[in-house]
């Protein structure tokens, strides 16, 4: 197992993700405790150290059960890290309520990692509310060391994690990202770590096979990879891209099933970087899953010529997020954030932007077809 120093620590450089977990007929709130138990007990023995659950997980069920399934395990040979729930705004008067409850649900007496959850466009106002005393009750578990480490995670653009640092950073030790290869470009990935270099706060990585997406190339997207190293299927060509980021600390990686954790494994026994060429070739793999999305250059001709005044760059982005996805919550709960009059709704299809669009974008009918998708 590669380990990442973090200050005293020595993490495993891949975590344990508590989101995956194997389940009962295909049923998310019915885990396979047993399943899930030999995971662990596998992971455990191969060297991983670090346990990434959350409240909602699983319907709530997740902390419970990867709180079972290390309790068998002295409380000082791992790192369990669990969140704030931020992502449902009901939840913002209850952080002291829902702390005691996970600390009781997963039996311990301290976190080692806690994060706020979630900062994005739809909660930022929210979190940065002092009237709900979030952060002066985490700050204060942290001093009285019920906290070992507090950071954020974030699913929000680089404007959105810049306020959170604003306000926060003083007190922030890492924060977790949506990173791979895919979203370097296509989330501006590459921004939000270029943003946390800023703050000297080290990156932890979600979702770095985007849902699985990345684990299942098409055979002529494969082919390119295979020809530079033949030995490395699509996943390990994921890990190494992160591996190749000196920012990237943790990696967290929501395994469903043994297979899928054996074979992770297998890939974290040794650092791989990737050359010049072999980054090259795994961006224009990228590109090529991107083949289906709007080329949209945010060249902002188009807002200047909107009756609406509607951020088209924005929202374009977040189709194609929603388009590639097949739907999903990011860009729903984004879209959810903007006031009615400058969602993809608005748009009176009048053409102006069009008529100035450099791409000869057809941005009318994909203001439409969003504004329709979202419906759904």
């Amino acid at each position: 197992m590669v380990y990442k120093e973090f200050q005293d620590l020595k993490l495993s450089a891949l975590g344990l993700g508590c989101m995956r977990l194997p389940v009962v007929d295909g049923d998310d709130s019915r885990i396979d405790e047993a399943a899930a138990k030999e995971m662990v007990d596998y992971a455990m023995a191969q060297g991983v150290n670090y346990y990434d659950t959350a409240w909602g997980y699983h319907g709530g069920n997740s902390e419970l059960v990867i709180g079972r399934a290390l309790a068998s395990y002295p409380r000082e040979n791992y790192y369990l890290a669990t969140k704030f729930p931020g992502y449902d705004l009901s939840n913002m008067d209850k952080v002291e309520e829902i702390f005691e409850k996970q600390l009781e649900k997963c039996g311990v007496e301290y976190f080692d990692f806690y994060l706020f959850h979630n900062v994005c466009e739809m909660n930022i106002d929210a979190y940065l509310d002092e009237k709900y005393g979030i952060f002066q009750y985490l700050t204060e578990q942290k001093k009285r060391g019920r906290i070992r480490h507090l950071g954020f995670s974030a699913h929000g653009s680089v404007e959105v994690m810049r306020r959170f640092l604003e306000a926060y950073g003083s007190e922030m030790e890492f924060c977790q990202i949506q990173l791979n290869y895919l979203d370097w470009s296509f989330q501006d990935a590459k921004g939000k770590v270029e943003l946390l270099k800023e703050w000297k706060l080290p990156v932890w990585v979600m979702e770095p096979l985007r849902g699985g997406r990345l684990a299942r190339l098409a055979e002529n997207e494969e082919a390119k990879l295979l020809a530079l190293r033949p030995k490395e299927k699509a996943p390990a060509w994921a890990f190494r891209f992160l591996q190749t980021l000196p920012e990237v600390t943790m990696i967290l990686s929501g395994m469903s099933d043994f297979a899928q954790l054996k074979e992770n494994l297998h890939t974290f026994e040794e650092e791989k970087p990737l050359n010049e060429q072999e980054m090259e070739t795994l961006l224009q793999v990228a590109d090529g899953l991107l083949g289906g999305t709007l080329p949209c250059t945010a060249c902002h001709y188009c807002v200047s010529h909107c009756p609406q005044g509607l951020e088209i760059p924005k929202l374009i982005a977040l189709y194609n997020e929603h388009c590639f996805t097949g739907g999903g919550f990011l860009a729903t709960m984004a879209v959810s954030a903007e006031p009615k009059e400058k969602r993809p709704s608005a748009c009176v299809g009048c053409r102006s932007c069009e008529a100035v669009c450099p791409q000869g974008l057809k941005i009318s009918e994909a203001m439409a077809d969003f504004a329709e998708k979202l419906k759904g």
